[in-house]
């Protein structure tokens, strides 16, 4: 039975500017069972002012100094390596996706070729890159952190006006690490009746059980960041998965994936073989003679559960023995 739920391993920029490191990342990926290995592609100068601050979470884990521009400038990744990225995730067996963060981005992925478009959660009111990406035709995967429902809305107006067929809006925190307390996972149920679109969810909490819960809410996508090692210098490696740990998070996703059935309530294949075991039969409480009148005192329920149900003790009780029975004996009538 083939996947119902999408699992992009989102690498991002945790290559730290390396096409090396990059494959190494798509290698675990692929061996981590994700559907999809997701990077970034952004020319520093389209992205970002040469004085804009970095957030908090990216000054207490990077070396660099107190701009984003040259923080990411460090971070880019070269036009022909992100074609090498993807012919290499084609010859291992992995879907490959990246994430455009400006006009020229788009521009160059277009022509990848890739299924889908997946839109940063700080691109969710950025009106021009919209509609760029809208215009291309494709489906879109588009994060919610920092918005508000009413710019949810606004923006998935915004890309149907301008052309895309489908959206899958996934619910996000823009905190590296996310508390708990602010994950809101309830806000799926909210941005799906809100929108009639499917949703799913993008994490940043450490460890992968609030994913799993995702998953067992209806989440349809899954995006996590992963890293070779949390303790490599750069932005997100700290708040990422280790290869370990993303292992981890794909297996338990699809045990949940399986577990959640198709909601017949009805029993098993595997456990019909335990309806005669577990379940009782009305049986002689004792020695019961042949026309004796069937009452409470006289019967009982005990397993197996090969006999006369439990259910039909009222019409069982009144009736007359048509034979002897002994102890313990099912009742038949």
């Amino acid at each position: 039975m083939p996947n119902n739920i999408l699992i992009i391993a989102e690498a991002g920029v945790n290559h730290n500017g390396s096409l090396e490191l990059a494959c190494k990342l798509v290698d675990v990926a692929k061996q981590a069972g994700a559907d999809i290995v997701k990077f970034q592609t952004f020319k520093a100068e389209n992205l970002v002012t040469k004085s804009a601050k970095r957030a908090a979470y990216q000054i207490e884990n990077t070396k660099n100094d107190d701009s984003q521009f040259s923080m990411l400038k460090s971070l880019e990744l070269k036009p022909e390596e992100y074609i090498q990225l993807q012919s290499y995730c084609a010859s291992i067996g992995i879907a490959f996706l990246s994430t455009p963060f400006d006009g020229d981005s788009i521009a160059f992925l277009e022509t990848l070729d890739m299924p889908f478009w997946k839109i940063p959660s700080g691109e969710i009111t950025n009106y021009p890159y919209l509609r760029q990406l809208a215009q291309t035709g494709k489906p879109v995967v588009l994060s919610t952190g920092m918005s508000t429902l009413v710019e949810i809305q606004t923006a998935v107006a915004l890309l149907k006006r301008f052309g895309t067929p489908e959206i899958t809006l996934l619910h996000c925190n823009t905190e590296y690490p996310t508390p708990m307390e602010d994950v809101n996972l309830s806000a799926m149920a909210t941005i799906s009746k809100a929108t009639g679109l499917p949703v799913g969810y993008s994490d940043h909490t450490q460890g992968i059980e609030v994913p799993i819960a995702a998953v067992a809410m209806g989440a349809v996508v899954i995006e996590k960041h992963f890293t070779l090692d949390k303790t490599m210098d750069g932005p997100d490696h700290k708040a990422s998965l280790s290869p370990e740990e993303l292992t981890a998070m794909v297996c338990a996703i699809r045990n949940i994936e399986k577990a959640m059935g198709t909601g017949e309530k009805r029993p098993s294949a595997s456990e019909e073989k335990n309806l005669p075991i577990a379940r009782k039969s009305i049986v002689a409480k004792r020695a019961i003679a042949r026309g004796e009148v069937f009452a409470e005192e006289n019967l009982t329920t005990k397993r197996p559960g090969t006999g006369c149900s439990p259910m039909l003790w009222e019409t069982v009780l009144g009736q007359r023995a048509a034979r002897d029975y002994t102890e313990d004996e099912l009742i038949e009538v």
